[in-house]
């Protein structure tokens, strides 16, 4: 077999016939519905352990969203009036139907976190083939790549938006690049069904629209579409707008926010030099932290991108998809670090990668088909691009964490903030740029490799799924259980004799981690929370501190109540009122 030949790819002549196309067409196929099932199984098996939420408060708000749409109590939402999003609890409302007990419900939540999570392996294959015509082999194997990063997988085990965010940029990026190709108003209305999807998922899908209307626009301009097109796509958001204040509407007060609106603390955040100077950190720390975890493929990607801007070679369609790629992906880092850097009451945070992590399936599959697609001088020119935005974002990175340091500071770091960064890099206290800027750099150097000598694509290729399924098994050790360990109330609320029906009300003295998800097995009402003192006269049942010895520790017998039971070491009891 010759250097880069494609067992899937070549003909096979039986008999006098043309090929063997009737088969290999069904092999690919074939091949993405038994990677989706994989995939989902997968998922499965690395949150069979999270049985109760573990990312407070952001599951705790879908999840009592979710319980309300689908007919059942309320609870209180983190979320705020103008950032108010219903459309991931929509996605997971059927969970809550019938009457089953909450673990059952999170696992079917779960279920369907995998099921959409693990659609991005499909469109990940079609991108490849379409964006770069790359051979059905790399295309194959550099989906299973991107479906496998731990950056798309991670939040498939909890009740989290993130989770089904990867797939659509794909999807949403496929039907632009199908969109140019064939500017008619059936593409159009469904990439504006895609953007409205990104409104009604989350307030990071703001940046989306406007970079939609934006592309709208420009094609009007450019008289590339007409009036009709224009309708086909901006109606589909407008729709998605509504249905999440009819959504909204429908919930009324079952659900309360806690959140507070982003003002004047925002805009005080980024009104100066120093604040300026501030979210420009935030900033590159995010784009630097895309380029580590696709091992540098971003880096390539963006410096392909930018000269595919001025000098295509791959189509108009490509130039379009990509323009609009980099802008977005500007656009949510940015947003994201005025938006967090206007948060008062925490300490700022040395990485936050939570919202563009859905971006970096995207880079990393066009990184690839840079790599697999271009002559030596390219390649190495756009790896050397990437090479220096590694080094200078980790330079920059180490400067700012040395300021903070000096003046006697600390950066907030760990949990969900970059997760397999901590694992690639052995930060697991403390996020370390130098050592993340050398991975990046020999995850490139790897690559370009590779992509020198075509017989060694595929091997490595297959090497970035086990480095994926590595970090993700890491994470579930070293991260996950945990965060369950710490997160699970023991004994469950049933075991104390907590019946169905009764009005339960939960005191602030309980952590509230465990107050959280005591109060989540209470499916027949919403608990309500309470002070350190008498409970409301409406409560039967009450979750409250139990410290024996402490100030703070909760005499239920002053107010007429008997204990159940409850976890002395967890500092939680329930008490019934006699």
């Amino acid at each position: 077999m010759a250097p880069g030949s494609d067992v899937i790819d070549r003909p096979v002549v039986v008999a006098g016939t043309s090929s063997g196309a009737p088969a290999r067409r069904w092999l690919v196929p074939l091949l993405l519905v038994v990677g989706w099932v994989l995939g989902v199984a997968w998922r499965m098996w690395l949150s069979r352990h999270i049985v109760l939420p573990i990312a407070h408060t952001d599951e705790d708000s879908y999840l009592n969203t979710a319980r309300a749409l689908a007919g059942g109590p309320g609870g209180f939402s983190s979320e705020n009036e103008l950032l108010r999003r219903v459309g991931y609890p929509m996605l997971i409302s059927p969970a809550f139907l019938g009457d089953r007990d909450f673990g059952d419900s999170y696992r079917i939540v779960q279920l369907i976190n995998a099921m959409v999570n693990s659609a991005l392996l499909p469109l990940a294959y079609l991108l490849g083939r379409r964006l770069f015509t790359l051979r059905r082999s790399y295309a194959l194997l550099g989906a299973v790549v991107a479906a496998t990063l731990p950056a798309t997988v991670f939040y498939a085990g909890v009740a989290m938006i993130d989770a089904v965010m990867a797939p659509l940029v794909v999807a949403w990026l496929l039907a632009v690049h199908r969109w140019i190709t064939r500017p008619g108003a059936l593409a159009a209305a469904t990439v504006g069904l895609l953007v409205g999807g990104f409104h009604l998922l989350h307030s990071r899908g703001l940046v989306i629209v406007a970079v939609h209307a934006g592309l709208v626009l420009l094609l009007f301009v450019r008289r590339r579409i007409n009036p009709p097109v224009v309708l086909a796509a901006l109606l589909p958001v407008l729709a998605m707008a509504l249905v999440n204040e009819a959504a909204i509407r429908y919930l009324g007060s079952r659900v309360y926010l806690l959140g507070n609106t982003p003002g004047g603390s925002t805009i005080e955040a980024v009104a100066s030099v120093q604040g300026v100077v501030r979210a420009g950190a935030a900033v590159t720390t995010q784009l630097w932290y895309l380029v580590v975890i696709t091992f540098g493929l971003a880096g390539v990607a963006w410096a392909a991108a930018v000269r595919e801007l001025w000098r295509p070679r791959h189509g108009d369609p490509a130039r379009w998809t990509l323009g609009v790629a980099l802008v977005v992906t500007v656009g949510v880092a940015g947003g994201s670090s005025v938006i967090l850097a206007g948060i008062t009451g925490k300490p700022l945070d040395a990485i936050y990668g939570r919202y563009v992590q859905m971006l970096a399936p995207f880079w990393l599959l066009v990184g690839l088909g840079v790599l697999f697609t271009a002559g030596r001088r390219v390649v190495v020119r756009r790896a050397a691009v990437a090479v220096a935005l590694l080094v200078v974002g980790g330079t920059v990175i180490a400067v700012r964490l040395a300021y903070v340091a000096a003046q006697g500071h600390s950066l907030r770091y760990g949990g969900f903030s970059a997760p397999e960064l901590m694992v690639l890099t052995g930060g697991w206290r403390e996020l370390r740029p130098v050592t993340g800027t050398l991975v990046g750099v020999a995850g490139c150097l790897l690559l370009v490799g590779a992509a020198l000598l075509p017989r060694l694509r595929l091997p490595i290729l297959g090497a970035l799924v086990v480095v994926n399924l590595v970090t993700m098994q890491v994470i579930e050790q070293r991260i996950v259980r945990p965060f369950v360990a710490s997160a699970t109330p023991t004994p469950q609320v049933a075991d104390v004799g907590v019946r169905p029906g009764e009005r339960v009300w939960a005191s602030t003295g309980v952590p509230y981690i465990l107050r959280f998800n005591l109060s989540h097995q209470v499916t027949w009402t919403d608990v309500r929370w309470f002070g350190d003192g008498q409970p409301p006269a409406a409560a039967q049942v009450v979750f409250v501190r139990w410290a024996p010895g402490q100030a703070d520790d909760w005499d239920g017998a002053a107010y007429g109540f008997v204990r159940l039971g409850g976890n002395q070491a967890q500092h939680w009891a329930a008490w019934r009122r006699i």
